[in-house]
């Protein structure tokens, strides 16, 4: 193909994507209107990708080649997988600009804000390789105080291997740990160059039995809901069922909330556990 040719192609293929896409999706507002094409209009992937709606058009018409900054967001508005975006980076002539590993993640700034506000439920966030991105009150309660782990080993499979307390607060730990090892699987088969990923299983397998063997057992499971039994020194037995909602604005976050069935006692226990943790927080902010 010319030049010409692959800027055509080039177009035609965010056309296609843009096409595939809802409001929704994006994190935009969905009015119910009708709309006149399918999917996302062109100054709306302009307004995302924070560029002129002209700008976007000509791309589209196959007239402008991109910078790589550029085509990097729109590799992030559309959603593109890393073959569809290693496929624009090469129409575009900018292979050798294109990312070769994945940036660090960040929780976005609509999960922060919802976690914030869910002071009665227990929260985190899970990104990439169940790397714990974010969390509130309740879920640090509940589950361990993430910020005494560092960054880089902020991991929810890794702390069920490497923290003893886990196997305290799960009196089903085999089970807990085996589902984590086949979730886990499965986001390996998402993203099976991702060498920090690559890493980890790894460390696990060297470092623990039980990991090797059900990591070997080639066992795999969505990460979706569930309920797990909990031994909490505070608040208690629980039984908490637990839920993932997946981030419309970037699929790779996952908010995993626990709740528990009104009027029991492991609602009664989640109460209680919101109010040591708000006293405990008040109390660190006072120090």
């Amino acid at each position: 193909m010319t030049t010409s040719a692959h800027l055509k192609e080039l177009g035609a293929f965010l056309k296609t994507r843009r096409a595939e896409l809802s409001p929704r999706t994006v994190g935009l507002p969905d009015t119910r209107t009708p709309r006149r094409v399918p999917g996302l209009r062109r100054e709306e992937v302009a307004q995302l990708a924070a560029i002129s709606t002209d700008y976007y058009i000509r791309l589209e018409q196959g007239r402008m080649q991109p910078s790589a900054p550029v085509l990097q967001s729109l590799v992030r508005v559309l959603h593109l997988s890393d073959d569809q975006r290693d496929y624009v980076f090469e129409l575009a002539g900018k292979a050798n600009d294109r990312p070769l590993r994945r940036s660090g993640q960040k929780v976005q700034p609509q999960l922060r804000r919802l976690l914030d506000d869910l002071a009665a439920t227990p929260a985190i966030v899970l990104g990439r390789r169940m790397d714990i991105l974010a969390w509130n009150a309740l879920g640090a309660a509940l589950v361990t105080d993430f910020s005494l782990i560092p960054e880089k080993k902020r991991n929810y499979v890794r702390l069920l291997f490497t923290d003893p307390a886990m196997k305290q607060l799960y009196p089903d730990w085999e089970r807990v740990a085996g589902t984590a090892v086949a979730q886990l699987r499965m986001e390996a088969a998402r993203y099976p160059q991702d060498p920090r990923l690559t890493a980890l299983v790894g460390e696990l397998s060297v470092q623990d039995d039980d990991f090797r063997t059900w990591w070997g057992g080639h066992h795999v499971a969505a990460l979706n809901v569930g309920t797990k039994t909990l031994h909490h020194p505070i608040a208690g037995e629980l039984t908490l069922d637990w839920d993932t909602l997946t981030a419309s604005t970037d699929p790779e976050q996952q908010l995993v909330v626990w709740t528990a069935e009104p009027h029991t006692p492991s609602h009664d226990g989640l109460r209680l556990l919101a109010s040591w943790a708000a006293t405990h927080q008040q109390e660190q902010h006072q120090q």
